[in-house]
Protein backbone atom coordinates (compact mmCIF):
# COMPACT_ATOMS: atom_id res chain seq x y z
CA UNK A 1 0.00 0.00 0.00
CA UNK A 2 2.90 2.44 0.93
CA UNK A 3 4.33 1.52 -2.40
CA UNK A 4 1.69 2.24 -4.22
CA UNK A 5 1.05 5.43 -2.37
CA UNK A 6 4.88 6.56 -3.22
CA UNK A 7 4.21 5.69 -6.76
CA UNK A 8 1.39 7.57 -7.10
CA UNK A 9 2.73 10.45 -5.03
CA UNK A 10 6.12 10.71 -7.70
CA UNK A 11 4.16 10.24 -10.76
CA UNK A 12 2.05 13.35 -9.69
CA UNK A 13 5.00 15.40 -8.11
CA UNK A 14 6.60 14.75 -11.62
CA UNK A 15 3.37 15.92 -13.50
CA UNK A 16 3.07 19.16 -11.50
CA UNK A 17 6.84 19.60 -12.37
CA UNK A 18 6.38 19.22 -16.01
CA UNK A 19 3.31 21.07 -16.17
CA UNK A 20 4.75 24.19 -13.51
CA UNK A 21 7.94 24.31 -16.30
CA UNK A 22 5.62 23.75 -19.11
CA UNK A 23 2.92 26.48 -17.93
CA UNK A 24 6.05 29.25 -16.51
CA UNK A 25 7.75 28.76 -20.95
CA UNK A 26 4.09 29.95 -21.52
CA UNK A 27 3.48 32.90 -18.61
CA UNK A 28 6.98 34.07 -20.49
CA UNK A 29 9.59 33.15 -17.78
CA UNK A 30 13.40 33.66 -17.99
CA UNK A 31 14.71 30.03 -19.07
CA UNK A 32 17.54 30.26 -15.78
CA UNK A 33 13.83 30.03 -13.31
CA UNK A 34 12.66 27.50 -15.35
CA UNK A 35 14.05 25.11 -12.17
CA UNK A 36 12.85 27.30 -9.23
CA UNK A 37 9.39 27.41 -10.72
CA UNK A 38 9.08 23.67 -10.97
CA UNK A 39 10.49 22.80 -7.83
CA UNK A 40 8.22 25.39 -6.39
CA UNK A 41 5.10 24.03 -8.02
CA UNK A 42 6.43 20.35 -7.03
CA UNK A 43 6.61 21.05 -3.85
CA UNK A 44 3.18 22.56 -3.70
CA UNK A 45 1.67 19.28 -5.01
CA UNK A 46 3.27 16.98 -2.47
CA UNK A 47 1.68 19.44 0.26
CA UNK A 48 -1.24 19.25 -1.16
CA UNK A 49 -1.43 15.74 -1.74
CA UNK A 50 -0.62 14.68 1.57
CA UNK A 51 -2.80 16.43 3.51
CA UNK A 52 -5.77 16.44 1.17
CA UNK A 53 -6.82 12.52 2.15
CA UNK A 54 -7.00 14.10 6.23
CA UNK A 55 -7.89 17.90 6.00
CA UNK A 56 -9.89 17.67 2.54
CA UNK A 57 -9.69 19.67 -0.38
CA UNK A 58 -10.34 23.64 0.91
CA UNK A 59 -7.64 23.25 3.35
CA UNK A 60 -4.82 21.49 1.65
CA UNK A 61 -5.15 23.93 -0.94
CA UNK A 62 -4.62 26.66 1.67
CA UNK A 63 -1.62 25.44 2.90
CA UNK A 64 -0.44 24.08 -0.37
CA UNK A 65 -0.53 27.47 -1.41
CA UNK A 66 1.13 28.91 1.62
CA UNK A 67 3.76 27.17 0.72
CA UNK A 68 4.02 27.81 -2.87
CA UNK A 69 4.11 31.72 -1.89
CA UNK A 70 6.92 31.60 0.86
CA UNK A 71 8.79 29.77 -1.55
CA UNK A 72 8.34 32.13 -4.30
CA UNK A 73 9.01 34.92 -1.98
CA UNK A 74 12.14 33.38 -0.90
CA UNK A 75 13.39 32.62 -4.18
CA UNK A 76 12.69 36.23 -5.32
CA UNK A 77 14.16 37.74 -2.52
CA UNK A 78 17.43 35.18 -3.78
CA UNK A 79 17.13 36.01 -7.33
CA UNK A 80 16.22 39.82 -7.05
CA UNK A 81 13.27 39.46 -9.26
CA UNK A 82 9.57 39.73 -8.41
CA UNK A 83 7.76 37.01 -6.43
CA UNK A 84 5.31 36.99 -9.86
CA UNK A 85 7.25 35.33 -11.75
CA UNK A 86 7.12 32.37 -9.36
CA UNK A 87 4.05 32.46 -7.43
CA UNK A 88 2.09 32.19 -11.01
CA UNK A 89 3.73 29.47 -11.93
CA UNK A 90 3.93 27.79 -8.92
CA UNK A 91 0.25 27.82 -7.99
CA UNK A 92 -0.72 26.50 -11.48
CA UNK A 93 -1.34 22.36 -10.29
CA UNK A 94 -3.27 24.10 -7.54
CA UNK A 95 -5.50 25.83 -9.58
CA UNK A 96 -9.19 23.99 -9.59
CA UNK A 97 -9.90 23.25 -13.27
CA UNK A 98 -11.24 20.07 -13.29
CA UNK A 99 -14.32 21.29 -10.54
CA UNK A 100 -14.46 24.39 -12.95
CA UNK A 101 -14.53 22.04 -16.17
CA UNK A 102 -16.99 19.25 -14.38
CA UNK A 103 -19.32 22.42 -13.22
CA UNK A 104 -20.07 23.36 -17.04
CA UNK A 105 -19.96 19.73 -17.97
CA UNK A 106 -22.66 19.10 -15.97
CA UNK A 107 -24.97 22.14 -16.26
CA UNK A 108 -24.60 21.35 -19.94
CA UNK A 109 -26.03 17.78 -19.39
CA UNK A 110 -28.85 19.35 -17.09
CA UNK A 111 -27.35 17.46 -13.81
CA UNK A 112 -27.57 20.80 -12.10
CA UNK A 113 -27.52 19.24 -8.46
CA UNK A 114 -24.16 17.70 -9.35
CA UNK A 115 -22.95 21.02 -11.08
CA UNK A 116 -23.90 22.96 -7.78
CA UNK A 117 -21.61 20.60 -5.75
CA UNK A 118 -18.98 20.32 -8.11
CA UNK A 119 -19.26 24.95 -8.84
CA UNK A 120 -19.43 25.08 -5.06
CA UNK A 121 -16.16 23.24 -4.26
CA UNK A 122 -14.26 25.05 -6.81
CA UNK A 123 -15.20 28.35 -5.50
CA UNK A 124 -14.14 26.98 -2.42
CA UNK A 125 -10.88 25.87 -3.14
CA UNK A 126 -10.19 29.22 -5.18
CA UNK A 127 -11.15 31.30 -2.09
CA UNK A 128 -8.90 28.76 0.07
CA UNK A 129 -6.09 30.05 -2.61
CA UNK A 130 -7.02 33.43 -2.86
CA UNK A 131 -6.72 33.43 1.86
CA UNK A 132 -3.09 31.67 0.91
CA UNK A 133 -2.07 33.93 -1.26
CA UNK A 134 -2.73 37.14 0.98
CA UNK A 135 -1.97 35.56 4.04
CA UNK A 136 1.50 34.84 3.14
CA UNK A 137 1.66 38.60 1.53
CA UNK A 138 0.78 40.14 4.66
CA UNK A 139 4.20 39.48 6.36
CA UNK A 140 6.87 41.87 5.53
CA UNK A 141 9.04 41.71 2.82
CA UNK A 142 12.43 41.80 5.48
CA UNK A 143 11.61 38.54 7.12
CA UNK A 144 11.99 37.08 4.02
CA UNK A 145 15.74 38.41 3.40
CA UNK A 146 17.07 36.44 6.37
CA UNK A 147 18.16 34.17 3.53
CA UNK A 148 20.03 36.67 1.63
CA UNK A 149 20.97 38.17 5.30
CA UNK A 150 22.46 34.91 6.04
CA UNK A 151 24.04 33.94 3.16
CA UNK A 152 26.34 37.84 3.30
CA UNK A 153 27.09 37.14 7.05
CA UNK A 154 28.62 33.16 6.22
CA UNK A 155 30.66 34.93 3.42
CA UNK A 156 31.78 37.88 5.45
CA UNK A 157 33.14 34.61 7.57
CA UNK A 158 34.95 32.96 5.10
CA UNK A 159 36.95 36.04 3.83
Amino acid sequence: MVGLLADGLIGQTIAAVIGTVAFSVLFGVPRHFYGYCGMIGGIGWIVYACLEPWTGVQMASYFATVMVIVLSRICAVRERCPATIFLVSGIFPLVPGAGIYWTSYYIVTNELSLALDSGFTAMKVAVAIVLGIVSVFEIPQKWFSVVKTNEKKAKKREQ
